[in-house]
């Protein structure tokens, strides 16, 4: 990551010589060849470049996606006076490189897993670089590579887990803040609640609008910083921590200015300038970070000449110019490239089956003793849910507390629209996750397997609740979340099918009730609806 770090051998031979520098030029031709290869590269990864493309548009934590190719280009002009020094000799190592990558389209493009074709097409360009420059050039373009890495999203399920945790982390150290300005406060999950105003930390205000780009100015920061790697690596992990922190700070300033002036400081310009504020204190702390490690340790420099952008020193007068010529491992890789674009047309896309199945409205609000009342889902759900079909009803028999009956259906999960596990919303509500295992349920069967759900019992103040649930999908009922996701890229890849659902069964748990009481509660309705449910859920 050392951008100092200058190749000089080559001048000092020379010097030891009493000959004149060379340096090094790539041939029109050449350079038509490289350019074309790079358009090439586009077309087999296009559907997810395509969807990449599409998050940096639509999705503030990664708008600043469309930085960072213009940026990763300048971190190579940099590198110009150094790379001009330098035979390219091409390596065939970025052959095999290019080989995985070709390995890892193929999944992704079978699979329809955006991530994977993204990481692929990085693969690839890395395999390129390295089949036409060689291993000793590389390692100038390494780190530029590397900064592309920032660009790509990732996975749909992991960005959903990892903003519930952070919405949730953010508000407590939020309602921190305001309690020290003296300022009455209760904090519910992602609720805070002032008195007369509620506050929902929702997605917008989960940190990962900051995270990922202030991680990104943080790498960036090190990579200039020549100080001691010890320190780099410190300025970047550090750009973590700081993103809670700040966007912590952020959240309790909306608290006190709401519980000063109204609720309309939470709302509108103030709101997005707020964000804006946040991030700009964050980027000027790291620097100020780099300033206070400059201060530690014996640095051979004062700190802005350990820290600052330099720029390509021209041409050494009166070199030697020589031409350079086309590797064969790059023509290689060429021929493989033009491979992958030509497969990937004449192949056909799988088109996604989704099997004929009954809508959830249609399902059964007498079972048994059981009757049940269905209501909708409020829209806020239904915009973050973007599921297909469902039902939402509560379930009375007159003897005991009405079960909460939930149903998500989801006809392709292909798209990053997947089922999102209680595990991970409930919290979200102030719920507190007092037990949490797996349970077989004593006599309930689907498709003659007995019945496993994940059992959670969640409590908020004095309230206790009994949860099942599992994700019944394409014939399997699984209750590992990453299981799931491991069974959807399967299924994409050898069945063409990502459809499935989430059953959840949620039953209160009365002061004077026993927990005991519930699962026999949740048991007897499981029983009631497991026979039905492939009418609606299919195999």
């Amino acid at each position: 990551m050392n951008a100092g770090v200058i190749d000089a051998v080559p001048a000092h031979e020379d010097r030891l010589r009493g000959t004149r520098p060379t340096v090094w030029r790539t041939p029109p031709a050449l350079v038509a060849l490289v350019v074309a290869a790079l358009a090439t590269s586009l077309w087999p990864y296009w559907d997810g470049l395509a969807r990449m493309w599409g998050w940096w548009i639509d999705s503030p934590e990664y708008s600043h996606g469309l930085l960072i190719p213009p940026i990763a280009a300048f971190l190579v002009w940099q590198q110009r006076d150094r790379l001009e020094r330098l035979p390219f000799e091409g390596s065939w190592l970025g052959v095999s490189v290019m080989l995985l990558g070709g390995f890892l389209l193929l999944l992704g493009q079978l699979g329809t897993v955006y991530t994977l074709v993204q990481y692929a097409y990085l693969v690839t360009l890395v395999g390129l670089a390295l089949a036409f420059t060689g291993a000793r050039a590389f390692r100038l373009l390494a780190v530029p590579l590397l900064v592309l890495a920032f660009m790509i999203p990732l996975p749909q399920f992991v960005l959903a887990n990892l903003s519930t945790k952070l919405q949730l982390l953010s508000s407590q150290l939020g309602v921190s803040f305001i309690r020290l300005c003296g300022i009455s406060v209760f904090n519910e999950g992602n609720v805070i609640d002032l008195g007369g105003y509620q506050l929902q930390v929702a997605e917008a205000c989960d940190g990962l609008r900051y995270l990922f780009p202030l991680m990104t100015l943080g790498f960036l920061i090190a990579y200039f910083y020549k100080g001691a790697w010890w320190k780099r690596a410190l300025l970047f992990l550090s750009s973590i921590p700081l993103t809670v922190l700040m966007n912590s700070f952020r959240i309790g300033t909306i608290g006190v200015m709401v519980d000063h002036y109204g609720i309309s400081m939470a709302e509108g310009f103030l709101h997005e300038f707020q964000g804006w504020a946040v991030f700009m204190a964050s980027a000027a702390l790291l620097i100020g970070e780099m300033a206070l490690l400059n201060r530690v340790g014996h640095e051979a420099g004062t700190w802005r000449q350990l820290f600052g952008i330099e720029f390509p020193a021209p041409s050494p007068a009166g070199a030697q110019v020589r031409r350079r010529s086309l590797p064969r491992a790059f023509a290689a890789a060429c021929v493989l490239l033009a491979a992958f674009a030509v497969v990937t047309a004449i192949v056909p896309r799988p088109k996604e089956i989704v099997p004929p199945r009954a809508s959830l409205t249609g399902f059964p609000l007498r079972l048994g003793p059981w009757n049940g009342r269905s209501g909708p889902l409020e829209a806020v759900y239904l915009d973050a849910l973007h599921l297909d079909d469902y039902l939402l009803a509560d379930y009375a028999d007159g003897a005991g507390a009405p079960v909460n009956l939930y149903i998500a259906w989801y006809d392709s999960q292909r798209k990053g629209e997947a089922v999102h596990s209680p595990r991970s919303c409930l919290p979200g509500g102030g719920w507190q996750l007092r037990e949490f295992d797996q349970r077989v349920v004593p006599g309930v069967r689907i498709d003659g397997v007995p019945l496993t759900v994940n059992r959670s019992l969640i409590e908020l103040g004095g309230q206790r609740q009994l949860v099942y649930y599992w994700f019944q999908q394409r014939g399997r009922v699984i209750t590992n979340e990453f299981v799931v996701k491991w069974f959807l890229f399967w299924d994409a890849l050898t069945r063409h099918r990502t459809d499935g659902a989430l059953v959840r069964l949620m039953v209160a748990v009365p002061p004077l009730g026993t927990v005991d009481d519930a699962d026999r509660r949740l048991t007897d309705l499981a029983s009631r609806i497991a026979p039905t449910l492939t009418r609606y859920v299919p195999d």
